[in-house]
């Protein structure tokens, strides 16, 4: 019960937080999901737009400017970040300024974007790269789920699932991997 007032009040915190980096100018469309930990960049949020129907991971940093040659040059880079439509942007992933992620795009976890992502692509890495497109990586789990164990979202959401079914889940991912399967 503790564990869940706990959370509930980390979200509330975080969407009042949101709300306030709305307030100095940061955009975000409808439908857009903005999971705990993500960081803003509160000094130029303005500089940040993100599309309709976006998933933002926990712990993504979006950050619009560049300080690291302050010292040297008494001077901060500085520039846009547009994240269009249907997007993806997973988990610790880092967005520098600057960068365009077309609509219907991923980013994979852990990925530094530097550059520009095309509309309807895959990228990935350190710095991020195109990796596929959108096209083949869906083609490519269509594919592997027809193999793979779906768990349904119903019965094995983090919020609903039993001591029994976690325990069916890893016993079934033991060495592969399966999907989760329904609307998140």
């Amino acid at each position: 019960m503790i564990d869940q007032l706990l959370s509930k009040l980390r979200e509330y915190r975080a969407k009042r937080h949101i709300g306030r980096l709305v307030k100095m100018g940061l955009r975000i469309g409808r439908g857009t999901d903005i999971l705990s930990g993500a960081f803003l960049d509160p000094s130029h949020c303005f500089l940040i737009s993100i599309g309709d129907n976006c998933n933002i991971a926990p712990n993504v940093r979006l950050i619009a400017h560049d300080a690291s040659m302050l010292w040297h040059l008494k001077a901060a880079r500085l520039g846009r970040i547009t994240i269009h439509d249907n997007c993806f942007i997973g988990d610790s992933a880092i967005v520098l300024p600057g960068v365009t992620i077309g609509p219907d795009s991923i980013v994979g976890a852990g990925s530094v974007v530097t550059k520009d992502v095309p509309p309807r692509s895959v990228a990935a890495g350190n710095p991020a790269r195109v990796i596929s497109s959108l096209d083949a990586f869906l083609g490519k789990h269509r594919q592997g789920m027809e193999g793979a164990r779906c768990f349904p979202i119903g019965e094995y959401d983090v919020s609903v699932i039993s001591e029994e079914k976690k325990s069916e889940m890893i016993s079934c991912l033991e060495g592969r991997t399966g999907y989760m399967k329904g609307i998140l």
